[in-house]
């Protein structure tokens, strides 16, 4: 038998149905119907059914449900029929509604199964569709299309989007998502594509695709993996997520259209990722694609971006130790440009750049100091424009006993002489332990600024190659050597001048330099002079040097050959997990999706296109990852956690121990499986070092240490925490390790307002969202301290600051910062500032 619907179509007579509706009527009223009367129940109406069909009566829901309504009436259960009613009363208005909708939309029938669908998934009286109706009847004038309604339609939900109602942010994302397939469908019969395989070929050919995909992956493989892709991903997204996304990630045709969906593009990078495994590639490829398209895990922009295309640099961070010489200066110069070219970002360390004033082939005062060559790392940033995408970005440290200290402290400032000047560019100091020391206990005294040229030709060492114990006897050598020149300024002037930029532009940007060395686990082999342009990067540096030039016949022509010794030139590839999406107290959820994480970050090295040779020598040298997170906030207000408490310490140190766990646990299996970086022999990892030091000496801890030992490492540097813009609106969740900002605000976009809501926004998460620039800094600063332990190289933290802060409040943060062991400080963000998000590293 089949019952035919409201809509006239037809479908098979289930009378389980019956029993199931009243059984929901019972349970509406907080009653139990035991299984012998909900058996007499059932019974008696189906009776009065089938009577009704034995006379002739067409088989409807209507009729079905007016017999249910007679059978509670005459067995008097009054409270379960008055809740059926009221029911039946309820879902006839939800039909009117949407009749009075589709009105709107003739020809766009998939729209009323999503109206369907909110209308069961979003049941709170907020997000009822007659708010929607009553938009849409606003906006809508006469001629208008069903295309021009969609639009405004979408219109309509974004602009419902309150603190109250959060919610029509994910409901405008699925209007958005049909419309987007809606004009996607025209385009792919176009190009006649049917299937996943049918795309890639035409992506392929027209140059959008890189050529590797199809050289690795059979039809039969690609048609495999097409049916991985899961549609229901896609009600996941915001609205704010899904529009950047399809606005900037997936896949457009030379005219500009999209040819692809936000699922292929998670498939798509999934098996660029997944390409070169040799055992499972089918599991690595669904692995892959479930921790992306589930939005647990971001990769980095330049990975998200250049993953499954022909040039597919897929890494965010490069940074260069720029040498003492003219040849060495621009060709870090150069290295710049190439990375920007193609959307890296970078750091830049000038430290061994000799000071304005220095000597110059014994020619006493003919050097003319960093600040110059700052600024032509500046006009690159400018030059080299990524396409047009966005503007070249570099972050330039400097030591903060470096003669040329105050006049880059002023670089960004807005006063003092424009020919100082290099707005574009990030700066970043570089500090010891001793001045903080002294910066604490001995405010009043002076510091000794002094050219590290000038003491290498003194001294015979550079001081700069050196740190803690070790550094600060030589500088106190260095300061008592009365040939080394010396610019002597009180400690306070300096830090005057420190708090004084950050307060006005956001930086510098703060580099513990022994903090950082000291837990390097990779110190048997180098040092660490900065970080990155995000300030998450920790690894080994060292300057690249031209060993000769020489003259070859090749081809029978002479050409010159350019000998080179490629240093370290660093790069990391980056990925977050979204804590926020993560169940944090699910140990083995943990796990598993870092696992993932960990393979594909070290994946990435073997696939990457490197912009310089240098990078690839040393990427496959230490073959480091930076494993960080997003939803800091969200996981935190989630688990009802404040952010000014004991508990949001002790919580993030358990979490940040279990990721680091994992992330440990899942390099060493990938050393078993394809062997160790090669350098890992004499290493903290290797000597157990790297355990000793952060405390991991219990039974759990131990074991993985003897893991360790016996089979490797298969990466050797792990975990870096970058600031996460642009990836973590995808994801649906709060950037990087941040306090929200705002719980609602309204984001100024080219086509209006659009309204942005703290994620998982509710009565009970509500005051667990404070402000950033109310939270007492302290709080964050002593949390930035418990989750160093855990991570190997450092975090993207940012400082929020208000007018009231004092010169000695803020310099107490970063002594704070320092005690607590917090290796960088990214932006101070003053409540009246708005500085520049780095996209580079988001992740």
């Amino acid at each position: 038998m089949e019952i035919v619907k409201r809509n006239g179509q037809t479908e098979p007579y289930m009378p389980e149905k019956i029993r199931r509706v009243i059984s929901l009527a019972f349970a509406s009223v907080n009653q139990e119907c035991a299984k012998e009367e909900m058996d007499r129940i059932t019974s008696a109406a189906e009776s009065k059914v089938a009577a009704l069909m034995e006379k002739g009566v067409p088989l409807q829901v209507e009729m079905i449900q007016d017999q249910v309504e007679k059978t509670l009436i005459e067995m008097n259960y009054y409270e379960a029929v008055k809740s059926f009613i009221l029911y039946r009363n309820e879902r006839s208005k939800e039909r009117d509604v949407r009749q009075k909708l589709m009105g709107y939309f003739p020809g766009m029938e998939q729209l009323n199964t999503i109206f369907k669908e909110i209308q069961k998934e979003f049941t709170d009286l907020t997000y009822h569709l007659e708010h929607l109706l009553t938009k849409v009847c606003a906006f809508h004038k006469e001629g208008m299309t069903s295309k021009e309604n969609l639009g405004i339609l979408i219109q309509a939900s974004v602009e419902l989007t309150t603190q109250e109602a959060p919610a029509w942010e994910m409901i405008a994302a699925r209007f958005l998502m049909f419309q987007f397939k809606l004009n996607l469908k025209p385009q792919l019969d176009l190009y006649q594509i049917r299937k996943f395989y049918d795309k890639i070929v035409y992506l392929t050919g027209e140059g959008l695709y890189g050529n590797y995909i199809l050289e690795n992956y059979t039809k039969q493989e690609i048609d495999r993996y097409e049916g991985y892709l899961n549609e229901e991903n896609n009600n996941l997204f915001n609205y704010s997520g899904l529009e950047l996304l399809l606005g900037r990630y997936v896949i457009r045709d030379h005219a500009n259209v999209p040819l692809e969906t936000p699922q292929e593009m998670f498939l798509g990078i999934a098996m660029h990722l997944a390409m070169k495994e040799k055992a499972d590639r089918d599991q690595w490829v669904l692995r892959f694609y479930q921790m992306l398209s589930s939005l647990k895990v971001t990769m980095a922009t330049p990975t998200l971006s250049n993953a499954r295309k022909p040039y597919h640099q897929l890494s965010s961070c490069f940074i260069d130790t720029v040498p003492d010489s003219l040849d060495g200066i621009y060709r870090s110069i150069d290295n710049f440009a190439r990375v920007s070219k193609f959307g890296g970002g970078m750091g830049l360390y000038f430290g061994k750049v000799r000071a304005a004033g220095s000597t110059i082939r014994g020619f006493k005062g003919a050097a003319g100091g960093v600040i110059r060559w700052i600024k032509l790392a500046n006009d690159t940033a400018v030059a080299v424009d990524q396409l047009g995408v966005r503007q070249g970005a570099v972050a330039v440290y400097l030591d903060v006993w470096h003669k040329d200290l105050p006049e880059f402290l002023a670089i960004r400032t807005n006063n003092g002489d424009d020919r100082m000047k290099a707005h574009d560019v990030f700066p970043a100091v570089c500090y010891p332990d001793y001045f903080w020391k002294q910066a604490k206990d001995n405010i009043e005294g002076s510091w000794y600024l002094m050219c590290p040229h000038e003491i290498e030709s003194v001294k015979g060492y550079a001081l700069e190659d050196c740190y803690g114990q070790e550094w600060e006897q030589r500088y106190l050598d260095c300061v008592a050597d009365h040939r080394i020149h010396k610019r002597v300024i009180p400690i306070k002037d300096i830090i005057r001048l420190v708090i004084k930029s950050a307060v006005e532009t956001g930086t510098p940007f703060t580099f513990n330099r022994d903090l950082v060395n000291r837990a390097n686990p990779n110190k048997h082999k180098g040092m660490i002079y900065c970080s990155n342009l995000c300030t998450e990067i920790a690894q080994n540096m060292s300057p690249i040097s031209s060993v000769e030039q020489r003259v070859e016949t090749v081809d029978g022509e002479k050409v010159v050959v350019t000998v080179t010794k490629p240093g370290d030139f660093v790069v990391c590839n980056l990925a977050s997990l979204s804590l926020g999406r993560i169940d944090v107290t699910d140990e083995r959820e943990i796990a598993e999706i870092t696992a993932s994480a960990v393979r594909a970050l070290d994946n990435v090295i073997d696939l990457n296109f490197f912009p310089v040779p240098y990078a690839e020598v040393t990427n496959k040298s230490y073959r480091p990852i930076g494993l960080g997170v997003s939803g800091y906030h969200h996981m935190l207000a989630k688990n009802r956690i404040s952010w000014e408490s004991d508990e949001h310490l002790k919580f993030v140190d358990k979490v940040f121990e279990a990721i680091n766990y994992a992330a440990i646990s899942a390099s060493c299996e990938n050393a078993k499986e394809k062997g160790s970086y090669s350098l890992f022999p004499g290493s903290a990892w290797q000597t157990g070092e790297y355990f000793e030091d952060r405390g991991y000496t219990d039974g759990k801890w131990n074991g993985l240490r003897e893991k360790v030992i016996r089979w490797g490492m298969r990466n050797g540097y792990l975990m870096a925490v970058a600031p996460t813009s642009s990836t973590s609106i995808i994801a649906g969740t709060t950037a990087g390790l941040d306090p929200i900002m705002k719980r609602y605000f309204l984001e100024e976009k080219k086509n209006g307002l659009m309204p942005r809501v703290a994620p998982d926004l509710s009565p009970s998460t509500f005051w667990k969202y404070k402000n950033a620039h109310y939270i007492n800094q302290e709080w964050s600063v002593r949390a930035g301290g418990v989750r160093q332990r855990h991570v190997d190289q450092a975090q993207s933290m940012n400082l929020y600051i208000t007018n009231e802060y004092t010169f000695r409040q803020v310099l107490n943060l970063y002594i704070l910062a320092w005690e607590c062991g917090v290796k960088t400080i990214y932006y101070i963000r003053s409540k009246s500032l708005e500085v520049e998000e780095c996209e580079v590293c988001s992740s």
